[in-house]
């Protein structure tokens, strides 16, 4: 019995070591976390002598705690992203082969081990450790302040801005004065670390500098009136100043009114990891003035123009439409056709093309004929879809930023609210009864149609980790904002960063600030309030018209900086023939995809050669044509035929008479 006992134990060990050494294979850390992935190689480099300071956890990735913990080191790693210039995060896993020798240099025995290494310090230098019991996210991020302002002169950070108070004798001086940036004095109490993580918020943006005072100087509370603490005293650049009115008196708030102050601009620094997608923007754009929008509306015209980029640009670089290609181009046709909330002319367009998609029996199809559809439907109806990029809401500060990124995400926020409102309207389409519609509907065109290789890499593996777990179209909504901020999150600061409207946590608590809220001095989010925000703002209601183009009679020529699809548009036609001779379609099938024939390109202007006349192509009326002439021969020929053999009936007859 005994020896069963001891045989069932070593089983129960050998099976523990064995699973935690195949668990030691699995990654908690990846590069798109906004922290530092080192090794035995490369962190006696990074952090000997290195110009800002390190706070690194090493860990053990077979270690339960250390899997525990590793969202508390990744939401600490979120919250103080922007520190990054003078303190960094990182990670070491000490499960890892090559990191083995690594870890026992530094003297780790347990998991996880924190170490602080100071800047500019000596490659041998093993760093100080922490050893609190408390290791919450605030509290840690209050141990890197400590360690950032206690550090020696030698140890102090390239960047590091000045965290120290300032008195009333520094401050006063400043009231009235004129400069060329914002100056905000947050006012706190002696305990209070609200200040410094500002301080170390805005360490990125221009326009602006933080200082920080104490409660306890009466001098400058008194003269300018603060009653409450933390508060924030600004001084704008004209000389003018006042106290600033936010909803809560928490650093998100502080942090987030200053960074949306006019002139105050993120730092753009060069990161391959982040990748931009500006697409071809025509030189129209690059000359269009500077539209006026209200950041609390919803444009059509940006969601137009993310239509005609994403029809007349982007799949127009795909000669052939098939298979996959071409089932993923119905679904994004047959979420934008029934659940588009913009003008009616545009949603008709998109109903036409997809009721053309439902009834083309092809699997294979020519985007040529695709885009000749398009065309001639709208001439046809009088329908009207926007042939330039007009961006309003979605606009740059120049040429290649935000644009159709930004138009292409608004365009699915607004089909996912639409679709919560009214789920019967994708009734009786292959999407139906899928929550998860508008979402698997944009992640196949994202994987297959959007420009940017590396966007589209990572938003799958986003989709591919938790898009199956979206059960109603209300997570649905939150599933899409949610990754919309995860993704601003890691390319906030890029170079395809917008410097005027950084990319940032959103809604902004001036749009919703019932959506923010705070626990345990960490900012989260109110998810409820989120999702009232999503349907009022992506609503119907909140559409507006402004800036809208003017409906045309003909399309324009399209811009230069616009790709031409390089098939030639004949060759796709005759190529289009055959397989319908081949799968014996209807003639009405037939006739639909010929009437592109003459086509000059992508957006041509209208040709009587394969124009359509009340709703028939020239190839319908061809048809109607040869048929009449064929209905005519054969009266023509029956009458004859009849007529012969009455005359031979009517010579036997009389013969037979005689």
């Amino acid at each position: 019995m005994a020896g069963g006992f001891r045989f069932g134990h070593v089983v129960v060990v050998l099976c523990f070591l064995t699973c935690g050494a195949g668990a030691g294979t699995a990654r908690l850390y990846t590069e798109d976390d906004p922290l530092v992935l080192l090794n035995s190689r490369s962190l006696k480099p990074a952090v000997g002598n290195s110009s800002a300071a390190w706070l690194v956890q090493f860990y053990s990735s077979w270690c339960g705690h250390c899997i525990h913990f590793s969202s508390t080191w990744k939401a600490l790693a979120h919250d103080v992203q922007d520190w990054d210039t003078v303190i960094h995060i990182a990670v070491v896993d000490c499960a890892q082969d090559e990191n083995v020798e690594s870890c026992k240099e530094y003297g780790v025995h347990l998991y996880p081990t924190f170490r602080y290494f100071r800047a500019h310090g000596p490659p041998a230098d093993l760093g100080t450790t922490y050893r609190g019991a408390d290791r919450g996210v605030q509290t840690l991020r209050e141990l890197m302040i400590n360690f950032l302002q206690n550090h020696t002169r030698l140890g102090k950070p390239d960047h590091c801005p000045p965290l120290e108070h300032y008195n009333s004798g520094d401050l006063l001086p400043l009231l009235g004065q004129q400069s060329g940036h914002y100056t905000a004095i947050v006012i706190e109490q002696p305990d209070s670390y609200v200040g410094r993580e500002v301080i170390l918020d805005l360490l990125k943006y221009t326009g602006i500098v933080v200082r920080r005072a104490l409660s306890t100087d009466s001098p400058l509370v008194d003269r300018l009136k603060i009653t409450a603490f933390p508060s924030v005293y600004l001084l704008h650049p004209n000389g003018t100043h006042t106290h600033l009115h936010v909803y809560k008196q928490l650093r998100f708030f502080f942090t987030s009114f200053l960074r949306e102050l006019p002139g105050v601009q993120r730092r753009q620094t060069a990161d391959r990891r982040t990748p931009s997608h500006t697409g071809a923007l025509s030189e129209h754009h690059s000359t269009d003035p500077w539209r006026e929008f209200d950041s609390s509306k919803v444009y059509m015209a940006d969601l137009e123009s993310a239509l005609h980029y994403l029809l007349r640009v982007e799949l127009a670089t795909h000669n052939t439409l098939a298979g996959a290609e071409l089932k993923t181009f119905k679904n994004v046709v047959t979420v934008v056709a029934k659940l588009y909330p913009g003008r009616a002319s545009v949603k008709k367009v998109m109903e036409n093309l997809l009721e053309w998609l439902v009834r083309l029996p092809l699997e294979s199809i020519p985007y040529q004929a695709i885009l000749d559809l398009v065309d001639d439907k709208m001439r046809i109806s009088g329908l009207f879809l926007g042939a330039e990029l007009r961006w309003v809401g979605c606009q740059g500060s120049r040429p290649g930023l935000r644009g159709y990124p930004c138009s292409l995400w608004t365009l699915f926020h607004m089909l996912t609210v639409q679709y919560d409102a009214s789920p019967q309207l994708l009734a009786n389409t292959a999407l139906d009864g899928n929550p998860a519609a508008v979402l698997s509907a944009m992640r196949g065109y994202i994987g297959t149609f959007f420009g940017c290789e590396q966007c589209g890499r990572h938003f799958e593996e986003m989709a591919a980790q938790s898009l199956d777990q979206v059960t109603t179209t209300e997570e649905a909504m939150i599933w899409l904002w949610s990754k919309h901020n995860l993704v601003n999150s890691r390319l906030a600061g890029s170079l395809s960063d917008d410097p005027v409207f950084p990319k940032a946590p959103w809604p902004s608590p001036a749009l919703c600030h019932s959506c923010h809220q705070e626990k345990d001095g960490v900012h989260t989010w109110n998810q409820e309030q989120v999702l009232v925000f999503l349907r009022q703002h992506y609503g119907a209601a909140n559409l507006s018209p402004r800036y809208l183009p003017e409906p045309q009679q003909h399309l324009p020529t399209p811009p230069p900086a616009l790709p031409q699809t390089p098939q030639d548009p004949q060759r796709g036609v005759q190529a289009l023939q055959q397989q319908q001779q081949q799968q014996q379609p209807t003639p009405r099938a037939t006739a639909v995809v010929v009437g592109g024939e003459g086509a000059q390109g992508p957006i041509r202007p209208h040709s009587g050669a394969g124009g359509w006349i009340l709703g028939f192509t020239s190839v319908d009326m061809s048809l109607c044509l040869v048929l009449y002439v064929c209905s005519c021969l054969m009266l023509m020929l029956l009458f004859f035929f009849f007529k012969i053999r009455s005359r031979r009936w009517k010579l036997r007859h009389n013969r037979l008479h005689v």
